[in-house]
């Protein structure tokens, strides 16, 4: 799947036509060894990316790879557990959730200063999403009995929620993964 958007960070999710119900239901025991695995595994390198930018504007592949590679699992994980897929999360396969992050010339196109206030810029970002996520934890209940009922995420419920990870997801390439100077839309 193409994901057409001129932003460096890119994410889409399939909509499924039919969930499981039994899956749903169990959901948040099912996960519990994926989210073991996904904690072991620490996250970004935040602080080593920003020094590499601050220092000797560079942004080393293999160090992309692996924020990338962490940031595709990780979200993968998240559309589990909010429903929007039923395939158990895959620590290498792209499954139904599409990211795309432009490798960034740190040279060219990031400010080797920009990475120390990234996280101060995004700070509007934070406040927005928190009351958004609200709405996703409300609109996560909601498909949790609608999919135990219908076996479907309503799919406008499931657009906004989608919309939501996206903009997350816009934002932390902006602020912690530092690949894209491009300070993130407000928008889904």
């Amino acid at each position: 799947m193409a994901i057409t958007n001129d932003y460096p960070v890119r994410l889409d999710i399939d909509y499924p036509e039919k969930l499981n119900r039994l899956s749903t239901f169990f959901r948040i025991f099912y996960a519990i060894p994926i989210l073991i695995i996904l904690s072991l595994l620490a996250g970004y390198l935040f602080p080593t990316v920003l020094l590499m930018i601050l220092f000797r504007q560079k942004y080393p592949r293999w160090w992309f790879d692996w924020n990338l590679a962490y940031a595709k699992f990780s979200t993968r994980v998240s559309a589990y557990l909010m429903l929007l897929r039923d395939e158990y999360p895959s620590s290498d396969e792209d499954q139904a959730v599409h990211i795309e992050i432009d490798y960034p010339d740190a040279k060219k196109d990031l400010n080797r200063w920009l990475p120390l206030v990234k996280w101060f810029l995004a700070i509007p970002h934070y406040i927005i999403l928190c009351f958004l996520y609200l709405v996703v934890f409300i609109f996560c209940i909601i498909a949790w009995f609608a999919i135990l009922f219908t076996g479907k995420f309503p799919k406008g419920m499931f657009d906004l929620v989608v919309g939501v990870v996206r903009w997350s997801f816009r934002v932390n390439g902006y602020a912690f993964i530092l690949v894209t100077d491009k300070y993130p839309p407000f928008s889904l």
